[in-house]
């Protein structure tokens, strides 16, 4: 990945690496060879996913990469990195919840809607979306924070800051 340039005197407090770390993500195509960008882009990726739309909307818009990686490995780098920043009850709602949605979401996407047992998978996928998307959002915005800080500590390895 091509780093973005920023100019420094851009990055005058926490708030605009954050934003500069959010636009870096927004043209970040995923994935690259370099590990460590990807494990950046996961992250990130979840939290504005999460956010905008809860666990369905982070299917419908990763559930290519998330297949082509493989359900087991998505987790496991996802709570991997939600600990690296000090965010580990993310990662327990995750383990707890993950796996379990992405199986119903495959079966639902891949039902008949004129099959019976489709409205139970339906019903059954949306009650655990509400219990993971409850979780999740009774935590309020802790997972921002950590992002934050975390972006504020790693910013110079995904920018390219220039005078």
């Amino acid at each position: 990945m091509m780093k973005i340039k920023v100019k420094r005197s851009h990055l005058q407090n926490s708030d605009d690496i954050w934003n500069a770390i959010l636009s870096v993500y927004g043209e970040y195509d995923f994935p690259t060879k370099d590990e460590k960008l990807n494990d950046f882009f996961i992250l990130f990726n979840y939290f504005c996913e999460i956010e905008s739309g809860g666990h369905e909307c982070l299917f419908n818009w990763f559930s290519k990469d998330i297949e082509e990686m493989g359900i087991q490995t998505y987790l496991n780098r996802l709570t991997k990195m939600l600990r690296k920043v000090g965010a580990p009850e993310y990662a327990k709602i995750e383990m707890n919840y993950l796996e379990e949605l992405w199986r119903l979401f495959l079966a639902v996407e891949s039902s008949g809607s004129e099959e019976s047992h489709s409205e139970n998978l339906v019903a059954e996928f949306y009650m655990l979306i509400e219990k993971a998307d409850g979780e999740y959002r009774n935590l309020g915005d802790k997972l921002s924070e950590r992002l934050s800080i975390y972006a504020t500590a790693i910013y110079t390895e995904v920018l390219e800051i220039v005078e």
